[in-house]
């Protein structure tokens, strides 16, 4: 064992053979001299010259030296090759008694031959000699029985001496040790190559391996954000089914407690008449007549056909039942907020800022605080209040609520003016007096201080909210992506590709709707300042509103829309906050009832 490790280690890393006049490169590694000249030589076209093993790079080609201490090594080792046989087990074939070790193998004897019978054996050249084999059939051709002297260059085939004057007669003929020479000197020239080539894939292997590790992180990842978003939603559910099952019970136990106290008066009443009627049977068996007309507990007698005792169950036991409806309603704004989540949490692009979503453990206003005195009934339509002047109204009929559209609208930063800022959550847009540091982009505008939102709207009617603050003059509306971002042309309302309602503080009755660069002045003066802007897409109508008590229709354009429409905002100074969206039920409108207390309610759209 430890002469085979001493062999391993005089092997040259190129042949992989032992050392043939070793030589050293000056990082210290050892290769045949034949075998690093083929690779400095193939190095030379390149100008870079670099060590076969360990890649260290030299300016000039290395000057090789002898490595004399390692050649002596070698002749060390192969001197005992020899004994080597010894451990093959190949013996002198004619030794019989005793087992010894072969020096020589004749071919044409097909034997192995000790130093005894080698000096006996028939010097002809027939009997030509080899080193000791075990396989001497392989080395004499198969139809002659002759030795396997030359190799066919056409055929590449050993042949013997009557095989070249027979079928490989006119063929180019070498002799074996000159054929084995040349193919060995062409097998060192493309190990070189080979080496290269493996280098090469083991690099396309590398490379491979890293994209696939990245793929799996990725899959990975997307494994855990699904999962996370599914146990969001799944506790999102269960807060649902708390707070609908909660409300449920509540008005449960209020009916329980009402019809407890009506049973408990019922029960005493009960009692009362119970001792009036043995008071009277007993006055029904006396006999004396003025016992019975002076009894003063029977003065007040009232007649068995009147007074049937619904004053004092209230007559209301309907008033009592759990509130189907309401219920239902909370159901479907809690399901509704669910499906907008899920709409605002879409991957963000790198550097993008996205909107907290709404918390999973608290529902938001319109479906926390929906008591059931708060939901009004009129007809087939039960219409939910959530507050605020001319405030979010979601109605729902016989197909219950239409829907939620887009949660939110979201203010684009990546089409913002320099001159302006976008909050955090995307949903306030204010003057900036210093520009921002933004890179010019080519969804960016470039001229005017304007902002366009993300979402977009295809289908559907909607309705958003703003409000303005301070501002010395603004435009709010809608337009298609394909609006131009540089020029006169881009501003809101200055093209066919946008809609806006304008407003300004230089003069209080500047108050106008513009398109196509056609201004319309509106004949009343606008005192809120808070706009409802109403589309619906199908029917080519964008209406304004202003907020106010009771809520003011302003103007609507129809048109045949074409594109995609994205929410727009325009101001000099001051701030214009966006407050929500909603995707309205097909039939609604938002118009407020004549008369005190005005109320909103549902109809066709303006």
């Amino acid at each position: 064992m430890a002469s085979a490790d001493v062999r391993d280690k005089l092997l040259c890393s190129i042949c992989l053979t032992i050392y043939t006049d070793p030589v050293i490169l000056r990082c210290g590694h050892n290769f045949c001299q034949f075998c690093i000249d083929l690779v400095l030589n193939t190095q030379d076209e390149s100008g870079v010259y670099s060590c076969p093993e360990c890649r260290e790079e030299f300016q000039e080609r290395p000057v090789m030296q002898r490595n004399i201490t390692l050649r002596n090594v070698v002749e060390r080792v192969l001197s005992t090759e020899p004994h080597q046989e010894e451990i093959t087990g190949i013996c002198c074939t004619y030794c019989i008694h005793s087992p010894v070790p072969a020096v020589k193998s004749c071919l044409l004897c097909e034997a192995s031959l000790c130093d005894n019978h080698l000096r006996v054996h028939s010097k002809s050249p027939e009997h030509a000699l080899t080193d000791p084999s075990t396989n001497l059939e392989k080395r004499k051709c198969s139809v002659h029985k002759k030795v396997l002297e030359y190799y066919c260059t056409e055929d590449a085939a050993c042949i013997c001496v009557y095989c070249s004057a027979g079928e490989h007669r006119g063929h180019w003929v070498e002799m074996l040790d000159e054929a084995f020479e040349k193919k060995k000197n062409k097998m060192r020239y493309c190990l070189p190559k080979l080496m290269t080539k493996r280098e090469k894939t083991e690099e396309r292997v590398q490379s491979l391996e890293e994209s696939r590790r990245k793929a799996q992180e990725k899959a990975s990842g997307e494994a855990k954000r699904v999962t996370a978003l599914f146990i969001d939603i799944r506790r999102r559910l269960d807060d649902l089914e708390k707070k609908v099952l909660s409300e449920i019970s509540r008005q449960e136990e209020q009916r329980s407690l009402s019809l407890s106290d009506v049973i408990q008066k019922l029960e005493i009443k009960k009692t009362e008449l119970s001792m009036k009627m043995r008071h009277i049977e007993e006055l029904c068996n006396m006999t004396d007549p003025l016992t019975v007309l002076q009894d003063p507990d029977t003065g007040d007698l009232c007649d068995p056909e009147e007074g049937g005792g619904d004053e004092d169950t209230g007559g209301h036991d309907k008033t009592h039942d759990v509130d189907v409806d309401g219920i239902t309603g909370m159901l479907h704004a809690g399901l509704s907020d669910i499906m907008t989540y899920l709409q605002t949490i879409s991957p963000a692009k790198p550097g993008e800022m996205r909107p907290q979503p709404p918390s999973a453990r608290s529902l938001p206003s319109h479906t926390q605080d929906l008591p059931v005195s708060g939901t009004e009934y009129g007809g087939d339509d039960v219409i939910v209040r959530t507050g605020g002047v001319g405030g979010e109204v979601m109605a729902a009929g016989e197909g219950g609520i239409y829907g939620q559209g887009p949660a939110d609208i979201l203010l684009d930063v990546n089409t913002a003016h320099n001159n302006i800022r976008i909050s955090q959550d995307r949903k306030t847009v204010t003057w900036a007096e210093i520009r921002q540091d933004r890179p010019e982009t080519a969804k960016r505008f470039q001229d005017w201080p304007q902002v366009i939102s993300i979402r977009r709207f295809t289908s559907g009617r909607h309705y958003w909210d703003v409000e303005i603050s301070r501002s010395k003059w603004w435009r709010v509306g809608m337009c298609y992506p394909s609006i131009d971002r540089r020029g006169q042309q881009s501003h809101i309302g200055y093209n066919n590709k946008s809609w806006s309602l304008y407003g300004s503080r230089f003069s209080d009755t500047e108050y106008s709707v513009i398109h196509d660069s056609k201004w319309i002045q509106l004949p009343q003066q606008i005192s809120s300042n808070r706009l409802r802007i109403c589309l619906d897409y199908e029917a080519g109508q964008l209406s304004f509103y202003e907020l106010c008590d009771p809520i003011r229709h302003l103007h609507t354009f129809t048109d045949t829309f074409s594109e995609p429409l994205h929410a727009a905002v325009c101001l000099f100074r001051g701030s214009i906050k966006i407050l929500g969206a909603t995707t309205m039920r097909i039939g609604d409108r938002l118009e407020p009832e004549s008369g005190p207390g005005k109320k909103f309610k549902s109809g066709p759209i303006l």
